[in-house]
């Protein structure tokens, strides 16, 4: 396609780059991205450049003269500027005489100067644009009015055709840049300097806009990380890396945009913390578990943070507020404290008794699979008389035992239990005044229901006595053993058991006990006098059998797999579990469980309490 016939298409899209918004027509477009356009003479009125000779005022006899100024003024340089530069002294001697060969060699020699000084502005062009690309058009414009036939005149109007077209792409890429059209989708900004940088290396305009471009892809990537949309961040800066204006510039945003990511993964940390320092409040955990999520889909590499906030969430879904193995107490509305609490961790374990296990009832079978999914919280000792008292005194509460005036105690005399009149929880085990410190007795479920409800009340938590499950749970802490510490006879420290060597103070001896055992104490002891188990418990193998929620079934046949209570309202007889300082070995046993009428008060046994976290 010659220069004449590409006229049309650099037209258009110089027209398309200053008269607004709309974009060129399709043709014009790919044309001026591939660098191929060319300006025709029409076109050269846009730079208001079209050249008329000045008229010289030569006759016949004056031609050896004008030849003679035409010749002072080529050497001057002085061409085409007014009448009496060389050109037009040339042009009015050709008229007098059109073959005249000194003429036309000057004007030769005039072009050949013209097109260098025309060259020069197109190479200037890339660095003093406009005025280097008016000067060429000047020229331009000479040279065809001088002689628009000579190849070299035609030669150097094609040049100047493809410089004005790499300014016409130039413009066009400002015109992609301030819409957004960058190149990322393969037309944009990018290629159409990109083009002129290939053909015009150097190019001050091209390298300025390519910086531009580089920057704007940038920036497009700081809203894509200012929105967590690290998918469209590593799209722009590749991108942007395509551009090849400044690799530093590119590398000092990867910088910003990394800390960035940084630190919007802390903040979220720091969010998801903050719900975490009450799991129990409504979406809580699912807004944490929410964060947890975001955070995994930024995050390059992780700081820790986002395992610390893993564990964390776990461990609120399963603890709440609280760590396995925690103990803590609770305030009471009413002055002083709940009894102190263990966290129990989650688990599961085989309740009841094994098949090949000697001397198993049918009542603590078939062995079962139970599943804590969640922690819990359990006392970590029986509930005392002095924690007891604090309800009595805060309510006025009449325990069964005060409101019948009676309770079974054991008689030192006979070495039997027998119910004497005026006992109740402020006595021991013998009917004498308790100390505060020893588990309280004499209490029927009921009045260890009343008391656990007293703590929800003065607390808003979820206190409630312990399922059978849960017991059994905490009993063993992870045992298998036929007893909490195994298969053999008890270690010393076990806890409060009926041994061979404990003495009452008249001399009585116990007909069945672990042989060679004695923990110094005849009736129970002061609690967490023992040391605890491995869950952090204490007494509950030994010291005082407890009441436990559930009601008594005869077997585990249908009990609940998930540790709940098995619990039928109405229900007379309610599960009564662990040994007690009076209870034979037998009743040791992990797996062991009795039924007791919930109205039963008696100097063996009592209760702890239970949490849900």
């Amino acid at each position: 396609m010659t220069g004449r016939s590409m006229a049309l298409l650099v037209v258009a899209a110089l027209a398309a780059c200053t008269r607004g918004p709309s974009s060129p027509d399709a043709d014009s477009a790919e044309a001026l991205r591939r660098g191929i356009v060319t300006i025709g003479a029409d076109e050269h009125s846009r730079y208001g450049l079209n050249w008329t000779p000045p008229l010289a005022q030569v006759d016949a006899n004056g031609v050896p003269v004008a030849l003679r100024d035409a010749q002072r003024q080529l050497q001057r340089g002085h061409l085409y500027q007014d009448a009496d530069s060389t050109l037009p002294l040339l042009f009015a001697v050709l008229r007098i005489d059109p073959a005249n060969t000194t003429a036309l060699e000057l004007r030769q020699r005039v072009l050949r100067q013209l097109i260098a000084r025309g060259d020069a502005a197109i190479r200037d062009n890339a660095a003093d644009w406009p005025g280097a690309a008016a000067e060429a058009h000047r020229i331009a414009a000479v040279l065809r009015v001088a002689n628009a036939n000579d190849s070299d005149v035609q030669h150097y109007l094609g040049r100047l055709d493809a410089s004005d077209g790499l300014d016409a792409l130039l413009l066009l890429g400002q015109r992609d840049l301030e819409d957004g059209r960058l190149g990322e989708t393969g037309v944009g900004a990018r290629i159409d300097f990109g083009e002129v940088l290939r053909s015009r290396p150097g190019d001050a305009r091209a390298i300025a806009g390519l910086q531009r471009t580089q920057d704007a892809m940038i920036a497009q990537a700081q809203v894509a990380a200012d929105a967590r949309d690290y998918a469209g961040v590593l799209r722009w800066m590749q991108h942007a890396q395509a551009v090849t204006a400044d690799p530093r510039v590119v590398a000092a945003a990867w910088r910003r945009i990394e800390r960035q990511r940084i630190g919007q993964v802390q903040s979220m940390y720091g969010d998801a913390r903050i719900h975490l320092q009450d799991p129990s409040q409504r979406g809580a955990l699912d807004a944490a578990r929410a964060l947890l999520l975001e955070m995994r889909r930024i995050a390059v590499t992780d700081d820790g943070s986002v395992a610390d906030l893993a564990r964390r969430i776990a461990l609120a879904t399963q603890y709440g507020q609280f760590v396995p193995g925690q103990q803590f107490s609770e305030s009471l509305r009413a002055g002083g404290a709940a009894p102190p609490m263990r966290v129990v961790p989650a688990g599961q374990f085989m309740m009841g008794a094994d098949p090949r296990e000697p001397g198993p009832s049918k009542a603590e079978s078939p062995s079962h699979l139970v599943t804590f999914a969640r922690g819990f919280a359990l006392g970590a000792t029986e509930v005392t008389v002095a924690d007891y008292a604090r309800f009595v005194v805060a309510t006025g509460y009449l325990t069964r035992a005060d409101r019948r005036g009676n309770s079974i105690v054991y008689d030192e005399r006979s070495g039997n239990f027998a119910r004497r009149s005026g006992v109740s929880w402020r006595d021991d085990y013998a009917g004498q005044p308790a100390r505060g410190d020893l588990p309280v007795l004499h209490l029927d479920v009921r009045d260890a229901e009343a008391y656990v409800e007293w703590l929800r009340t003065q607390t808003g938590r979820a206190y409630h006595l312990p399922t059978e499950a849960e017991f059994e749970y905490a009993l063993r802490a992870g045992g298998e053993g036929r007893y909490p510490w195994g298969d053999g006879a008890p270690p010393v420290g076990a806890g409060n058991l009926t041994g061979a060597r404990d003495v009452s103070p008249s001399g009585h001896h116990w007909a069945n006990a672990f042989r060679d055992y004695g923990d110094g104490y005849w009736g129970p002891a002061p609690v967490g006098r023992d040391a605890a188990n491995a869950f952090g418990l204490h007494d509950l193998a030994g010291n005082v059998s407890e009441w436990v929620a559930d009601c008594w079934h005869q077997g585990y046949h249908r009990a609940p797999s998930d540790g709940v209570a098995w619990f039928n309202p109405g229900c007379r007889s309610r599960v009564v579990r662990g040994g007690s300082w009076a209870g034979a070995p037998d009743q040791v046993r992990s797996a062991w469980r009795v039924a007791q009428t919930g109205d039963t008060t008696n100097a063996r046994t009592g209760f702890r309490v239970a949490r849900d976290l």
